[in-house]
């Protein structure tokens, strides 16, 4: 089995990217919750790196000429794929970031409310 020179760059930075994500775990940079989705997409994208039959196989069923171009297509369709829900989380987080600042902003006027009424209380006892 003969890998071409762009099926061992595309491998081998795969396993290096697999790597770098479980870097980020160890460190606490990156949750679990991101870090399997982007370890499958690596051994993904590896597994077609290194498996020539399996790669020309899929590569004939979407129509594509080149190999390496369907390794490239799975990491695009993968990236836009996490962009997507990145845009899903990142609206659903100001969605409640707009709430709980609502919330805040009530709770404080309430406090206000008291103190006042605290105050104005102790200036009729004074009086």
């Amino acid at each position: 089995m003969f890998l071409s020179r762009t099926q061992v760059i595309v491998a081998l930075a795969a396993v290096g990217l697999a790597l770098f994500v479980l870097d980020l775990v160890r460190r606490r940079k990156l949750s679990e919750e991101y870090s399997l989705l982007w370890v499958l997409a690596t051994v993904v994208v590896a597994v077609l790196g290194f498996s020539t039959p399996l790669l020309r196989t899929i590569t004939r069923a979407l129509g594509i000429l080149y190999e390496g171009s369907t390794v490239f297509a799975v990491g695009l369709a993968f990236a836009t794929a996490g962009l997507l829900y990145l845009s899903v989380k990142m609206s659903r987080i100001s969605f409640e970031n707009h709430a709980l600042t609502r919330e805040v902003a009530f709770l404080r006027l309430a406090v206000q409310e008291l103190r006042g009424d605290a105050a104005a209380a102790r200036d009729r006892g004074n009086a």
